[in-house]
């Protein structure tokens, strides 16, 4: 039914000026319209399939009026505050990317991705923690974390 709710929501969001579509959550309007048609669920490929075609043989009306119901309350209530619930997965992935983003700015412009920041930090993580480095190697390798990575001729 998600499906058949967002096709009909983009239909109905043409007939828009652009400069409210702007303004329009089209989540609220997703939720709003899902909450009053019935939930059509699969298990696999064939299985949404069947109840999409089912969806748009039996329910498009309905799914229409759900719609254009959903424009209309949240159209209502566009200066209403709300926070959006985010998936656990979401808020773990957006934190793994603010971290990668704040290891990237001390990190060389060409080892910004996962895999090279995994390559760059993990040996060096063992190391300190086998207490296989020096002091002064830590202390180099802080500089050279802090100031850049080419140039060592201005280390302490």
């Amino acid at each position: 039914m998600e499906i058949l709710i967002d096709e009909e929501i983009n239909r109905q969001i043409k007939k828009y000026p652009p400069n409210l579509t702007m303004y329009i959550n089209k989540v609220e309007v997703a939720t709003y319209a899902l909450n009053r048609v019935p939930p059509l669920y699969a298990s696999c490929q064939e299985g949404m399939k069947k109840q999409k075609d089912r969806g748009e043989r039996e329910f498009k009306s309905q799914i229409g009026t759900a719609v254009r119901q959903a424009f209309a309350a949240v159209q209502r209530d566009l200066l209403r505050n709300s926070t959006p619930l985010i998936a656990e997965s979401d808020s773990e992935l957006n934190t793994a990317k603010v971290a990668l983003q704040e290891l990237a700015e001390i990190l060389p412009q060409n080892d910004r991705s996962w895999d090279k920041v995994v390559q760059l930090i993990k040996p060096l993580l063992v190391k300190i923690t086998n207490r296989e480095m020096t002091e002064e190697e830590i202390a180099e390798l802080s500089h050279q974390l802090r100031y850049g990575w080419q140039d060592t001729r201005y280390a302490r």
